[in-house]
């Protein structure tokens, strides 16, 4: 992950051109700093990836909840212009439909999942983690394909509360009554 070193605070306008002008290249906004994304992730990413929207989606479907992939914008502090946090996690749950302007989620989604890689791990569970907690995220779930874990953080007075969950666990999503993930699943290959 690299970082776009200036004392400028960029704004989402600013950051938003990058991405116009670079479509070949992907960006983060967090705190005003811009955050060059790795171009592709690995195969095991993606499959990670790839089972756990798809358990997610068949739990929400005919639900008012929607699952999303990346690239989709999160504007995590949902103030316009002025919103200097936006993010593409790998996967995101959004509940509250006014959030959604059919091209972002303006606001905090109710689940946001980051799937570590070489390039991203110090980036997910760092700057991610306070960008989240700092914008209200209800459940943020970090995905460690290495050890083949879940740390799943659940916000509760101000802080998030962590459970870590290994590949034989059926993890519970808070923010989804009755959604159950079965990691045996999300780790197969």
């Amino acid at each position: 992950m690299k970082v776009m070193e200036s004392a400028v605070k960029y704004t989402y306008t600013e950051y938003a051109a990058l991405g116009e002008a670079n479509r070949d290249i992907r960006y983060e906004l967090i705190d005003g700093v811009i955050y060059y994304m790795s171009p592709g992730a690995a195969q095991p990413h993606q499959e990670i990836i790839g089972n756990l929207y798809l358990q997610l989606g068949n739990f929400l479907e005919g639900k008012p909840c929607k699952v999303f992939l990346p690239p989709f914008d999160v504007c995590l502090n949902a103030k316009g212009d002025k919103d200097r946090s936006t993010v593409q996690p790998d996967i995101m749950v959004v509940c509250d439909k006014s959030k959604l302007d059919g091209k972002r989620c303006n606001g905090a989604p109710d689940l946001l999942v980051e799937v570590l890689s070489p390039s991203n791990r110090r980036h997910d569970l760092f700057i991610k983690l306070n960008a989240y907690l700092k914008a209200g995220v209800r459940e943020y779930w970090i995905v460690d394909p290495d050890d083949k874990t879940v740390a799943v953080h659940i916000l509760k007075d101000g802080n998030y509360i962590i459970n870590v969950f290994d590949e034989e666990s059926i993890v519970p999503v808070h923010v989804l009554d009755g959604c159950e993930i079965d990691m045996k699943r999300v780790f197969k290959s």
